[in-house]
């Protein structure tokens, strides 16, 4: 899991034990989205190929766009008007309204 956040959100969320293998954030890196130092990164903590890591995010131009540049699958989550607004300008592999919908795609039981 990796967030574009500060290194205290980062200790935050490695408090709350979720089932995550690694968590990281942008500040302990040095680097922010949408540069793509920080997508790189995303892969290189993932340990798979980019065509097989999944990025979420909420922001085309910082989430969605830059992913897709650096070869990641994309899944945008709509939050608020300007998600559904954002879903119909940008392309993304996936659109969501909420994180558990994406399981199934992940599963390979939804298209």
């Amino acid at each position: 899991m990796a967030g574009n956040q500060t290194a205290r959100a980062g200790d935050l969320v490695r408090g709350l034990g979720l089932p995550a293998d690694e968590i990281a954030v942008s500040e302990e890196w040095g680097v922010a989205k949408p540069d793509p130092e920080f997508f790189r990164r995303v892969v290189e903590l993932g340990r798979a190929a980019p065509e097989e890591t999944v990025y979420v995010g909420d922001h085309p131009a910082n989430d969605i766009v830059p992913a897709r540049a650096a070869d990641l699958r994309t899944c945008l989550i709509r939050r608020g008007p300007w998600g559904h607004l954002w879903a119909k300008d940008r392309p993304a592999d996936w659109h969501i309204d909420g994180i558990s919908e994406l399981v199934p795609f992940l599963c390979g039981s939804s298209e």
